[in-house]
């Protein structure tokens, strides 16, 4: 999986763009296909730095997700969560379309 992380009006330092990377790490234990995640942080007001998060998978459209917070930690975290709600959801709509078995039929009654 690659992640790619860039900024806006600003410069991260090596140490935040490790947090980053670990705390983006989390979202492969929801689906094993992600591809690619983008991360891109906008340092253009300092007092609300907004974190953007594109999340390639195969087989799907992009998970596009982004926040602001009073800290750049905080956007992030929100990012991740929204991220993984649309992709729990995907996952349900996934199992969801498989039929029943034959197994689990309600078999009640024979022939009248």
């Amino acid at each position: 999986m690659q992640i790619n992380i860039s900024a806006r009006h600003g410069h991260l330092s090596s140490a935040t763009q490790q947090r980053i990377s670990e705390k983006v790490e989390r979202i492969r234990r929801y689906y094993d296909r992600v591809s690619s995640i983008l991360v891109t942080v906008d340092l253009e007001h300092a007092d609300q730095p907004g974190v953007e998060l594109v999340v390639s998978a195969e087989h799907h459209e992009d998970f596009v997700a982004t926040d602001t917070a009073e800290s750049l930690l905080t956007a992030l975290d929100g990012a991740v969560h929204k991220v993984e709600m649309q992709i729990r959801k995907y996952k349900e709509k996934l199992t969801d379309r498989r039929a029943t078995g034959h197994k689990h039929l309600d078999v009640t009654g024979g022939a009248e």
